[in-house]
């Protein structure tokens, strides 16, 4: 065992590491699809893929923060994820963080203390032609304003309160 606060169920992992066959050189597709289990990559799976693909926990750690697309921390039920690329920023993306940040009183990278949304800004989502944009788990919302960006959070949290 890691010797790490382990509130994660690990046995989940045991299929990841069947498919491996051995093969430790596979750690990003470990990593994706511990994540895909998980929502996240807590401490003790990091600890736990770096003790089953032969790999030092800082070799683990350095590859989950290298790239953006892993997740160290647990997001909200609802992913919102901000364009700031040229076309959204050109558009008014600030104007949209500004807003999403005042409404849920959270800044890029965190969560909501409900647990309900998390905000993060990307490069780009690839939607210029909607510029400014905003995903939200798999829903695409486009042509934003900071009115209709708090007027969708404040519907999605209408509907979780029901």
């Amino acid at each position: 065992m890691c010797g790490h606060c382990c509130n994660s169920d690990l046995s989940l992992l045991t299929e990841v590491f069947n498919d491996m066959n051995g093969n430790g050189d596979n750690l990003i597709s470990v990593l994706q699809k511990a994540q895909d289990i998980y929502g996240y990559l807590p401490t003790d799976v990091l600890y736990e893929i770096a003790e089953k693909t032969g790999n030092s926990p800082a070799k683990v750690m350095g590859v989950a923060t290298f790239y953006t697309q892993f997740r160290l921390k647990k997001v909200g039920k609802y992913l919102i994820l901000l364009c700031k690329g040229t076309a959204c920023h050109v558009n008014g993306a600030d104007s949209i963080e500004k807003a999403i940040c005042e409404e849920l009183k959270i800044q890029d990278g965190d969560t909501t203390e409900d647990g309900l949304f998390s905000l993060k800004t990307v490069a780009c989502l690839g939607c210029c032609s909607l510029s400014p944009v905003m995903m939200i788990n798999e829903d695409t919302y486009g042509s934003l304003t900071p009115a209709k960006t708090v007027e969708i959070l404040r519907e999605i949290r209408g509907r979780e309160a029901k």
